[in-house]
């Protein structure tokens, strides 16, 4: 008989996550009343379309340089099948056996940057895994173990994918003085993709150092920054724009395509280059 101070059966297979014990007992998934899916699906949409024109671009292997001017995505070009740019960044390190296009050897550099980057993180984190959405809103998933098993776990190697960005940044400002010449290599001149150039380059630049990487780099391991004044401001500088490393690192992939597409379009002849002087 029961008498009712039998102890409840235990449930199989008892709630996890957000409806786990000792979570609050709310029936709603969430209670926001915002329009919250916005921010997540422009972001998917954003870095999907970035992913599809980098994909075509890359494996065009066509189009990419147009003298004084190769694209971003293919610079510095390692491998035989390279056109010929006259001083510019051509390193045949990977011989003729390489068949395919030569910007699938280099991107693989700025990508991982980009992949492992704490502000790319949480975008497709929450625009494709949804891990979560959004904020206050539940992720779908049972169960969560970070960054600690594969594949995730590699998200640690972005320092040293930081330091790749920063050669690949140089090897970009380079092409940028390159673009201070004509077609026939004459320096002294600007054009209209000169500009596009700079603007690129000085994105690519304030993304890069405003990494969190670096601003760890610059002023960790300091006890007293009035010991180290240079470094303390250094610090300063680099946490400044670390505050908009999410507005340089969207302006920075608009103007990394921006680049390649001008490139596209003078290297197959939908119009010359404009030039100032």
């Amino acid at each position: 008989m029961a008498t009712g101070t039998e102890p409840a059966p235990t449930d199989p297979h008892p709630p996890s996550g957000v409806r786990g014990a000792g979570r609050a007992a709310i029936a709603a998934p969430h209670l926001r009343t915002d329009r919250w899916w916005l921010a997540p699906a422009a972001t998917a949409a954003g870095l999907l379309a970035f992913v599809v024109y980098s994909t075509w671009r890359a494996f065009a292997n066509a189009d990419y340089y147009a003298a004084p001017y190769v694209s971003p995505f293919y610079s510095p070009c390692l491998a035989e099948n390279c056109d010929t740019m006259r001083h510019g960044p051509n390193a045949d390190l990977f011989g003729a056996w390489w068949g395919i296009s030569p910007a699938i050897i280099i991107l693989i550099f700025p990508l991982g940057f980009r992949l492992t980057c704490y502000y790319y993180r949480k975008a497709y984190y929450r625009g494709f895994w949804a891990s979560p959405p959004a904020c206050a809103v539940a992720e779908p998933h049972t169960k969560y173990t970070g960054e600690t098993r594969f594949p995730l776990i590699l998200q640690n190697v972005h320092r040293y994918f930081f330091y790749a960005a920063i050669v690949v940044a140089g090897i970009l400002t380079y092409d940028t003085v390159l673009a201070f010449r004509d077609e026939h290599y004459a320096w002294g001149h600007m054009g209209l993709g000169t500009l596009v150039f700079l603007l690129n380059i000085t994105l690519i630049w304030a993304y890069t150092i405003s990494c969190h990487s670096c601003r760890h780099i610059v002023g960790g391991k300091l006890k007293h920054f009035s010991r180290h004044p240079v470094r303390y401001r250094a610090w300063q500088f680099v946490g400044r724009l670390n505050a908009r490393h999410m507005q340089l690192a969207w302006a920075s992939l608009v103007s990394v395509a921006l680049a390649d597409f001008y490139v596209y379009l003078v290297a197959s002849g939908v119009f010359d280059d404009p030039r100032f002087f």
